[in-house]
């Protein structure tokens, strides 16, 4: 049986710092199935500041370029939004043009049974408007997000949670959360391109240019650089107290909170922002850093958030400090963890002297083995798997099929 899938992000294709959405819709594509994906339709309100500004302009681009083609079976359009999600008229209308083009497109691309796949909220209005099949992917508490109409989202939320099949959460606490509405849901945690990160091992990278004049460790980072995410505070006293060490931020300033100051950083030397880099050039810069960080705000938004990025950082073997991230906390033994400025200084000093440790080998391979359990083919497996399961509870219609080729 044919299978094709239409997917909700809340992510445009083009962002260099790909997530489960993209990977899932290119993995999909990849074995064979037709995938359409609608970037984001912008659930928060924008701002005046150039970067929101910009956003709104290459948006308006992509609508007038209407469906690309972004690799044999994937297609990518950019939903036609009004940027105020807040209003119910509002969201109505954006979902009245989002159904008729979601109809148009699955039509011309001759979709014959195809399953909604969202990661959008407040996406319900889209579900029975032709689908066999939906599936509620959760991977992130949005309603606290920063400028995020939070009670608008909150009841969406749990009004999509309801309606869908099954539902999918990325962390425990979504998982309890979402169980509690829909008794067809599955905690399935993030997981990372472990080929791909796995070059920052076994490749031979040139020393990327940004590194060639550093003197001494550089302590890494790859991510969004946003307020709500990171603990600035945190950051800027343990550079203060290990000037000997380069602290290294690749990634966009403000992703998601447009909002955010990074004045605090900018007034130590040792401490670099150098912007986002592509998804293929960073396993060049993460075979330089000694050590990776995920110095996160312990706030309701990272309690729910199970970082992408854990398994990337352990894909190239490298050791991770962090600060008690909730969703992390089963793997705490392959990490340093720190909660305040002086226990991440000591903890980066051990990460630094594993070189010297009896059971460096080990800790190495630990890391590697653990990260390999967690790559995307895997999970995608596991997770058809599981709609076949649901469908079968639901007396479904899609028919029986294999995990690996539905």
């Amino acid at each position: 049986m044919q299978i094709e899938f239409v997917i909700i992000s809340t992510a445009d294709w083009d962002n260099p710092f790909w997530t489960n959405k993209q990977h899932i819709a290119r993995r999909l594509a990849d074995r064979g199935y037709k995938v359409l994906y609608l970037n984001s339709m912008g659930l928060r309100a924008p701002t005046g500041s150039s970067k929101d500004l910009g956003r709104i302009f290459r948006r308006l681009k992509g609508m007038f370029r209407g469906l690309e083609q972004k690799q044999e079976n994937l297609w990518v359009w950019s939903p036609i939004v009004i940027p105020y999600q807040k209003n119910k008229v509002v969201r109505n209308i954006n979902f009245l043009i989002s159904t008729f083009f979601i109809k148009y497109y699955t039509k011309k691309l001759n979709f014959q049974k195809y399953i909604l796949w969202t990661y959008n909220p407040i996406s319900k209005p889209l579900l029975k408007k032709g689908e066999v099949f939906s599936v509620y992917h959760c991977v992130d508490e949005v309603s606290v997000q920063p400028g995020m109409p939070e009670e608008v989202i909150k009841e969406e939320d749990k009004k999509l949670t309801m309606s869908v099949d099954t539902v999918f959460a990325t962390s425990q606490s979504l998982y309890k959360s979402r169980k509690e509405i829909n008794p067809i849901t599955y905690y399935s945690a993030n997981v990372a391109d472990f080929d791909h990160f796995s070059k920052a091992r076994i490749q031979e990278y040139q020393v990327p240019e940004e590194f060639i004049n550093m003197n001494g460790p550089i302590i890494g980072f790859i991510g969004a650089i946003s307020g709500y995410k990171l603990d600035y505070q945190l950051i800027y006293e343990v550079a203060k107290a290990n000037k000997d060490k380069n602290f290294v931020f690749i990634g966009q300033i403000g992703e998601g909170d447009p909002r955010t100051n990074v004045s605090l950083l900018e007034q130590l030397n040792n401490i670099y922002l150098i912007g986002p880099r592509a998804y293929n050039d960073l396993p060049r810069y993460l075979q330089y850093f000694n050590v990776c960080l995920l110095p996160n705000n312990l706030n309701e938004y990272t309690k729910n958030m199970f970082p992408m990025k854990f398994f990337e950082y352990l894909a190239a073997g490298k050791p991770v400090v962090m600060t008690p991230l909730h969703a992390l906390k089963e793997y705490y033994d392959l990490c340093y963890i720190a909660d305040n400025s002086d226990e991440f200084s000591r903890m980066i000093s051990f990460a630094l002297d594993e070189k010297n440790r009896s059971d460096f080998n080990k800790l190495i391979n630990d890391r590697i083995s653990e990260a390999k359990l967690h790559d995307w083919e895997s999970r995608i497996d596991n997770m058809l798997e599981k709609i076949h399961i649901s469908e079968e509870k639901n007396n479904g219609n899609l028919g029986v099929y294999d995990a690996k080729s539905i």
